[in-house]
């Protein structure tokens, strides 16, 4: 926007993935520091007496018009969200995936994406950097390989890409997370913590509040940032 030959960012960012942990932690994060949020869901009457002061976009993450249109007015995209029960990833989280890449790159923002370990495979240890080589041996592994040279293209078409990798999220509203299932039991006076994993084997573990504050202090050093970037998460690391 420019006023007076001024230009004014405006400051404001579609979330796909509103309802998830990520997505709404990341929604709140943002709202304090002053950005004017916009959501897209199916169905913004079931879900926004949780969520104030936000601006709806009725439409589907599975529909490339919708997420485009939802995207006209906005400076950046947060692509947050997940297929239920987290399955059906090539049927489901890559067309999503690639609805969010196609109005990033039409309108010219900048695209965030929450990315995990899985695209690493053995090979990558003991220090695991944001260059390690991306040889997964697992099936969701190869499909975020693919996502990351997905957003890499877009960024090389118009977009501007942002990716944070980090471990398993945790927090009070990790929905889908092992926390609230395993390592506590709700609802009850917390006598003992339960480890969700092997004993021998260590593991990364996200914050969601700290991985939501770090999307959004890259964010605000946009000007800082190039065209495709990639971070890692340093979060908590549980070592046998």
């Amino acid at each position: 926007m420019s006023t007076n030959g001024v230009i004014i960012m405006e400051k404001k960012i579609l979330i796909i993935g509103i309802t998830g942990g990520i997505g709404g932690t990341f929604a709140s994060t943002c709202r304090k520091r002053g950005w004017q949020i916009k959501a897209l869901h199916r169905d913004p009457s079931a879900v926004k007496s949780g969520f104030t002061d936000i601006e709806w976009a009725k439409g589907d993450a599975m529909n490339a018009t919708d997420v485009s249109e939802a995207a006209k007015d906005v400076d950046v995209i947060f692509h947050g969200a997940n297929p239920p029960g987290y399955r059906k990833w090539r049927e489901l989280a890559l067309p999503m995936l690639q609805n969010s890449i196609a109005a990033a790159v039409r309108h010219k923002i900048r695209l965030l994406f929450p990315g995990n370990v899985y695209n690493f495979g053995p090979g990558a240890m003991p220090l695991v950097t944001e260059a390690s080589p991306q040889n997964p041996d697992t099936r969701k592994g190869h499909i975020r390989v693919e996502m990351e040279q997905l957003l890499k293209e877009a960024a090389q078409n118009g977009a501007k890409v942002l990716i944070v990798r980090a471990g398993d999220f945790f927090g009070p509203d990790a929905k889908g997370s092992w926390f609230p299932h395993a390592i506590v039991k709700p609802g009850k006076k917390i006598n003992s913590v339960v480890y969700p994993g092997r004993h021998d084997a260590g593991h990364a573990w996200a914050y969601l509040p700290d991985l939501a504050e770090t999307f959004a202090q890259l964010l605000e050093r946009h000007d800082q940032l190039g065209t495709f970037e990639v971070f890692h998460f340093g979060g908590h690391y549980f070592s046998p």
